[in-house]
């Protein structure tokens, strides 16, 4: 009989046969969506991981990720990339030893104390991560804000979600989405934009597709520089120039003007404002528009109608409307198309901000941001300052602006920060400006990172090491996009000595309580919580819903009661019912919902005031905003080009997202080489006419430099990439992409080229777009290992390859494999590394020993060693390395990666050259993670289907299963059934 661990709404029952397992509740700690997942162990061990059916995010579904998180939780995976024990490094360049947590804890309050000792509190940083439960957010932001007296404490949500923030702030006076995702199955017009929602929250695209599906009439626009697989979905796709949305948005407000489609009544009752932006978009016509934005007037015009007058039109956005210079602007321009066609407050219609981080939306609830505070309280707001000092029971909030994350890593790279935490981010991979950044890691005289992950780049600058949980292993809260908080839970206990996250900080901020001078209120303690918060007791509970009615008089009353700690918390549900209560009165109220509640009845929407017994679906449906007159507000702001214009010296727009299987900087995701399989390398996608102008051929190693630095990677041809236009994926940082620049210096990966130019209002930096230039890399020399290695080794020699990557000027190094664990390392140099570096290479790719062949020609500059294994009277391809000419790849990787037979190989793999001495046929790109099945089987089934489009996907579907299973395949098989024309059919080119 199956065991359950974890309360929630009808727990269901294993299958029969599955044997006994025990199943906990969590959430996925992925995207923003928020899945619900049922995590599965035997004994200690994760053994398995399925979508929740009665979670509302996503009735069961998950993605590619999500469905397999299980397997980023092997111990070998552990024991090869976890921090599991606290380290410190006695000298920078050199290797941590351990040390007790004692002693860590005591080394960082030591250091942490003399800092601010002697330069004051804004002398250290906190740069923590929307990844963090909503606990573990909350006391980092009252360790600093509330004990140190600093306001710096940012997130990596800066990088993510604050355009957002300030764009709800700016217009509808509050940072609440008004929207749901069941809005999307009553939308009448769909409008997308500055988001790939296919492959960046794949199941709400599910449900996207399915409410397409259900009402085929439904209108989809989507506005994109490229054309992703999001727009697929699309019955209008508009190709906008990079960084002209606000042009966009007030060219439509024109057309609907002009047409008589907005709302006069709605704008006389419920906003102000109107008559400015009217001014503004008045120079903003259609011949303007389409000018400044590429597109054509005639489209214009058909997302203006579309957008206007259907009867619901809801908006979906993320990151190409936030990581902006303009990126409040874009925010908020959009809002005022919904506010002035009365597109809000109602079923399907409304300006839904897609959250990317799991819990981005947890950090603000608590104002874990240098410039907020509690509860969407404001830092500038002397009231809201006095409200957050009286719950804490500390003497004031510091009224000083904190730095935020770019502005944090500016300030050590100068000097003026001297030391720096850093939780559950890796800004070493994920900020832009690298060469800032390490200048800044390099420059702190204090670093400490607390981390789940031992790979992550971050990691190679800190002074103390701090192990933490991570997904299984945690407990507390997070909420997703549509203001859903879930409960997370713990299926497992920590591995080794990692500690969870909240434990550290209030561990550390008790040993600093000591040290500092007193900033609590009259001298005595701190609210804390009152003794019944403190426990989860049901007797507790119960009378805690009996008595908790906390007015900001009481607060004042209750800061009174003596306490020994600022940070008396033993459980994060203590943490969570402090939270609780800053939430009362305000627009994310929270008072009426309890943890109970969350065990039983499950997640639940903000706000849910005491007294009611369900949160809301849809907020301003009154036409009643959360501003002092309680009207909306339009924002006339002009359009303001990208930071860095591309031109004559940098003639590209580089812009960069998400691949469909991988997470940000992949330090989970990039533990599976499964994961690798449908984008398997770096590289950078142009436009094939850009190429062939440049004289570039596919796989070509190219230069893409921009003001602030330069790498070196392959080019790939893409029709979907815009002319005058580049593309790189978001992910590939230096674990994974590098190699050594002109002065001998390591190179970053793809943010070395960003810029930390950042939107005035949100201070979120662009990293979408960087103007560039692209020039073919001469590099002669190139050498290319490939080696399936045990499971407790890959990842580990993965990781010591790294080290290896700046003795070239271009290094890759990436795992691949499905039921067996390898590694392919890439490298490029204008001449021959020495010997040692290339046998180094081998030996740590099971390539050193006499059981391989090799041939050297040294004049030459080639290599080749190959490693044979026969087993179960099979013989298989184990290893290779190919060195100076690399051309036979072609044949020699599939051999290896296919595991094909090889028999008739042997000593004919050292000869030189690009053919192969036997037929080796290749299997083609991998499209269906969850079945393996790739673009050739495909192409191969769609001969024999006949039918419409939607007929051929099905019997596709039901003849191989891709896409039967997470559907993340899905937008790319119907554009390879468009591309695969039924026998008799001729394709039609657009």
């Amino acid at each position: 009989m199956a065991v359950h661990s974890g309360n929630g709404p009808h727990p269901r029952p294993l299958p029969e046969g599955e044997g006994v397992k025990a199943v906990t509740r969590s959430t996925c700690p992925y995207c923003g969506v928020g899945c619900g997942v049922l995590i599965e162990t035997e004994g200690q061990q994760i053994t398995g991981v399925r979508g929740d059916p009665d979670h509302p995010a996503n009735f069961g579904k998950l993605c590619t990720k999500g469905t397999t998180l299980h397997l980023t939780a092997t111990p070998a995976v552990t024991r090869q990339t976890r921090l599991l024990q606290p380290l410190q490094r006695l000298t920078r360049q050199t290797a941590p030893t351990p040390i007790a947590w004692d002693a860590a804890l005591d080394l960082a309050t030591d250091r942490f104390a003399r800092t601010i000792e002697e330069h004051g509190p804004d002398a250290v940083g906190f740069y923590i991560s929307g990844q963090l439960l909503t606990e573990d957010y909350y006391v980092f932001n009252k360790l600093a804000k509330g004990l140190i007296g600093t306001n710096n404490v940012d997130t990596n949500s800066r990088l993510c979600m604050s355009s957002a923030v300030a764009g709800y702030k700016a217009t509808l006076g509050a940072d609440a989405p008004p929207a749901c995702y069941d809005d999307v199955n009553h939308a009448a017009c769909l409008f997308i934009i500055g988001s790939n929602a296919a492959y960046a929250h794949p199941v709400l695209f599910r449900r996207i597709e399915e409410a397409k599906k259900k009402n085929p009439a439904m209108k989809v626009i989507v506005a994109d520089p490229r054309r992703t697989d999001t727009a697929e979905l699309a019955d209008l796709f508009l190709p906008l120039q990079p960084g002209s949305d606000v042009m966009l948005f007030h060219g439509l407000l024109h057309i609907m003007l002009w047409e008589g489609w907005i709302r006069t009544d709605y704008i006389a009752a419920h906003t102000t404002g109107f008559d400015e932006l009217k001014a503004l978009v008045r120079e903003c016509t259609p011949e303007h528009v389409a000018q400044v934005c590429g597109l054509k007037k005639e489209d214009l015009y058909t997302a203006a109608q579309w957008f206007a007058t259907s009867p619901a039109t809801l908006s979906l956005y993320c990151q190409g409307l936030n990581q902006s210079s303009s990126g409040t602007a874009k925010n908020a321009t959009l809002i005022n198309l919904h506010l002035a066609t009365g597109q809000i407050g109602k079923p399907g219609a409304g300006p839904f901000s897609l959250t990317g981080q799991p819990n981005a939306m947890g950090g603000r609830e608590v104002g874990g941001l240098a410039n907020l505070l509690s509860a969407h309280r404001d830092l500038a707001n002397p009231t809201h300052r006095a409200e957050v000092a009286a719950l804490w029971g500390v003497a004031d909030v510091p009224s000083k602006p904190g730095k935020t994350a770019v502005e944090m890593f500016q300030a050590a790279a100068d000097g003026e920060i001297k030391a720096l935490w850093i939780a559950c981010t890796n800004p070493a991979q994920s900020m832009p400006d690298q060469d800032t950044v390490r200048r800044a890691l390099e420059r702190a005289e204090f670093v400490v990172v607390q981390e789940a992950y031992a790979t992550a780049a971050t990691c190679d600058w800190a002074d103390l090491l701090l192990p933490a949980t991570t997904w299984g292993e945690k407990d507390g809260t997070v909420t997703n996009s549509e203001r859903r908080i879930s409960r997370v839970r713990a299926a497992v206990p920590a591995p080794g000595e990692a500690r969870h996250d909240w434990r550290i900080v209030v561990d550390m901020a008790r040993r600093l309580e000591q040290r500092l001078p007193s900033r609590r209120a009259n001298g005595v303690g701190a609210i804390g919580v009152r003794p019944e918060f403190r426990t989860s007791t049901p007797e507790a509970t119960k009378n805690l819903e009996r008595n908790s009615v906390l007015t900001p008089i009481a607060l004042t009353t209750i800061a009174e009661q003596p306490e020994t700690t600022l940070f008396p918390y033993e459980n994060p549900e203590s943490i969570w019912l402090e939270h609780r209560e800053s939430t009362r009165g305000r627009d994310l109220d929270i008072t009426g919902l309890s943890w109970p509640m969350l065990d039983t009845k499950g997640p639940q929407q903000w706000p849910l005031r005491e007294g009611e017994s369900a949160g809301k679906t849809r907020l301003y449906e009154d036409g009643i905003f959360p501003t002092a007159d309680g009207k909306a507000r339009f924002a006339a702001l002009p359009w303001q080009p990208p930071a860095e214009p591309r031109d004559s010296r940098y003639p590209f727009s580089l812009t960069t997202g998400r691949l469909r299987d991988q997470w940000h900087g992949m330090t989970r995701t990039g533990t599976l080489g499964r994961l690798f399989g449908h984008v398997a390398e770096p590289a950078v996608q142009m436009h094939p006419q850009d190429m062939e102008r440049r004289g570039l051929t596919e796989g070509d190693l190219v230069h893409v430099t921009s003001k602030r630095g330069s790498i070196v990677l392959p080019v790939q041809a893409s029709k979907e990439t815009g002319l005058s236009q580049a593309f790189i994926a978001m992910h590939w940082g230096a674990e994974y992409l590098s190699g050594r620049g002109s002065h001998g210096e390591p190179l970053a990966g793809v943010n070395a080229l960003t810029t930390s130019a950042f939107c005035p209002t949100s201070k979120q930096p662009e990293l979408k777009h960087a103007a560039v230039k692209i020039l073919k890399a001469g590099l002669t020399w190139n050498l290319l290992a490939v080696a399936w290695l045990p499971d407790d080794r890959a990842l580990a020699a993965q990781a010591e390859l790294r080290a290896l990557m700046p003795a070239f000027e271009f290094a890759s190094c990436v795992p691949f494999g499905r039921e067996r664990g390898g590694v392919l390392f890439r490298a490029a140099a204008h001449e021959a590394p020495d010997l040692a570096t290339i046998e180094r290479i081998e030996s740590l790719l099971g390539l050193g020993g006499a059981d391989a062949l090799r041939y050297v020609d040294k004049r030459l500059g080639q290599r080749r060693t190959a490693r044979l294994q026969r087993t179960n009277g099979a013989t298989r391809l184990e290893g290779f390395v190919l060195a100076g000419d690399v051309r036979a790849e072609a044949w020699i990787r599939p051999l290896l990666q296919d595991e094909l037979p090889a028999e008739a190989y042997g000593r004919l793999l050292l000869m030189p050259g690009a053919k192969a001495p036997v037929a080796v046929v290749a299997k083609g790109k991998q499209v269906c993670t969850c079945f393996n099945v790739s673009e050739d089987d495909i192409g191969a089934q769609l001969k024999s289907n006949h039918g419409s489009d939607d007929q051929r996907l099905a019997a596709l579907q039901n003849g191989l299963k891709c896409g039967t299973n997470c559907g993340s395949c899905i937008p790319e098989l119907r554009r390879l059934v468009r591309a695969h024309p039924a026998s008799g059919h001729v394709l039609q080119v657009a």
